[in-house]
């Protein structure tokens, strides 16, 4: 369902976007809604996972993403639709440490990589059908079912797990940290909403270096508390392990670059190819197809040699696609993407299961939930990061190759003004254009903004695969092999 959603609502942020009149930044918080409540969050889920029946919490999960699924489908208004988007962000933090730590739980060392890489491969199958059930939905029902289909799938998930029954019980005795619940989700989410809202407001605004500069310093009030705690929130000394800091370094490095496909590629493919929703799902599968099948394969081959040469390869695997896709934009033809799809889920699918299940592997049993919430915790943050860089990247060079060109035609500057205005707000808005140009200049001026957009979103694909290289990079020169353990003693110290 987790994988589903993510995909799903790619495909339907231009429908969105042209339904609800949302502006850019408005259909942004669509996604930064999410990744906000979500990034904040997770980890105090991991938490409430370690204190708590792992099976309860996410059950309650899995409600809460259902109930907020409705209400994203019935939204009327940007606000509705992003407060709802939010609260799924809520029951995502719940869901997502405990199923993680249920599978590693379940079985023995030697099979972890194997039954996570199916684990994965089973969510992958949603990744793969999520962007042609969109597009189907979207182009022949409504964009709002690409929600409402979370309904019995979240159904049907509750039902399986009451059926299952695996195991939830955890260690007694242990309290919630209320002065770290109280110091780590404000400052994770001032400093989220500031790198979020520096593209609006500009990097040097104050309202942004007060809200990162506060949330800072929370953070560091946070990591004084917690080192000092019997039963803290976030057990630092996670970060003990080697391999765990190198898992979370390539996951937020992966996660920070995959935002510019989720988001810039849904638009890239709509609007710069002109393909219907349907054919954005169909046109993805290149990606999603490859991904199917190497998460699985990843996992056995963890289990064999471990996560170094694995990770490492699908880290530039991954930034080799993103490069090659970064390259050919400009050509505006769909044969070009598919070799750097194909490279791209190839790659995404030999890192994201190994390093999962390599980092909850790290931490004993007893903190293998909250092991869990805290390399998500990580993802979110740089998909958050991402998200704002990236974003700035595309309406930097947009706004500079827009301006080039209309200086070239020696427009007027009220005229540039207002393109430049309405490009801000929304890249596609030709219509809008249309309102404020001369008719004889409009052809030119609609031109130039389709180039200036590509220009953009190539320029994040190449950041984008850069920092998935140096993350294959730092996996080689941080990842071992670690050593067999016992289910609770599975903090041993890795060998080459």
């Amino acid at each position: 369902m987790m994988m589903l959603d993510t995909t799903v609502v790619s495909v339907a942020l231009p429908s969105i976007q042209r339904e609800l009149d949302l502006t850019q930044t408005e259909l942004q918080w669509v996604v930064n809604a999410y990744l906000l409540s979500l990034a904040a969050l997770v980890a105090v889920g991991g938490r409430l996972a370690d204190l708590f029946n792992r099976v309860a919490v996410l059950i309650a999960g899995i409600a809460l993403f259902v109930l907020a699924s409705a209400a994203c489908g019935l939204a009327d208004s940007d606000a509705a639709l992003i407060t709802a988007r939010a609260a799924q962000g809520v029951g995502a933090a719940l869901m997502i440490p405990p199923t993680a730590a249920i599978v590693i739980n379940t079985f023995p060392l030697a099979e972890r990589g194997t039954a996570m890489g199916i684990y994965a491969g089973v969510s992958m199958i949603s990744v793969s059908l999520g962007p042609l059930v969109g597009g189907l939905l979207t182009e022949y029902a409504d964009w709002r079912w690409v929600f409402w289909v979370n309904l019995p799938v979240g159904a049907a998930t509750i039902a399986m797990v009451l059926w299952t029954r695996p195991p939830g019980q955890v260690e007694r005795g242990q309290r919630l940290d209320l002065a770290g619940l109280a110091t780590l989700v404000p400052s994770l989410a001032a400093i989220v909403f500031a790198l979020m809202q520096s593209n609006s407001w500009g990097w040097d605004s104050a309202a942004v270096l007060v809200l990162f500069g506060g949330g800072l310093m929370l953070l560091a009030i946070f990591i004084t508390i917690e080192r000092r705690q019997a039963s803290p929130l976030v057990e630092l000394r996670l970060f003990g392990s080697r391999n765990f800091c190198g898992d979370s370094l390539v996951l937020f490095c992966m996660q920070f670059s995959l935002i510019a496909l989720t988001v810039f590629g849904a638009i890239y493919v709509q609007d710069m190819l002109g393909f219907s929703p349907v054919e954005a799902g169909f046109g993805l599968l290149p990606l999603t197809i490859p991904l199917l099948v190497a998460a699985p394969l990843g996992g056995r081959i963890y289990d064999r040699a471990g996560p170094r040469m694995l990770v490492s390869a699908g880290c530039l695997g991954a930034g080799v696609g993103l490069l090659w896709t970064a390259a050919v934009l400009h050509e505006l033809a769909y044969g070009w993407l598919v070799p750097g799809f194909v490279a791209l889920g190839l790659g995404i699918g030999f890192v994201m299961s190994p390093t999962n299940t390599d980092a909850i592997s790290s931490a004993p049993a007893h903190l293998r939930g909250q092991a869990s919430g805290v390399i998500q915790t990580v993802r979110q943050v740089g998909g958050s990061v991402g998200l704002a860089i990236v974003g700035a990247i595309v309406a930097g060079v947009q706004h500079d190759r827009l301006q080039d060109f209309l200086l070239g035609i020696d427009a007027p500057q009220s005229e540039i003004d207002s393109v430049q205005r309405v490009l801000a707000e929304d890249s596609a808005s030709q219509r809008q254009i249309a309102e404020r140009v001369p008719p004889a200049e409009l052809h030119q001026v609609t031109s130039a903004a389709k180039d200036a957009t590509v220009d953009g979103i190539a320029a994040a694909y190449w950041v984008a695969g850069g920092v998935v290289v140096v993350a294959g990079l730092a996996a080689w020169a941080i990842l071992r092999r670690q050593v067999a353990a016992e289910p609770d003693d599975a903090t041993a110290a890795p060998v080459a």
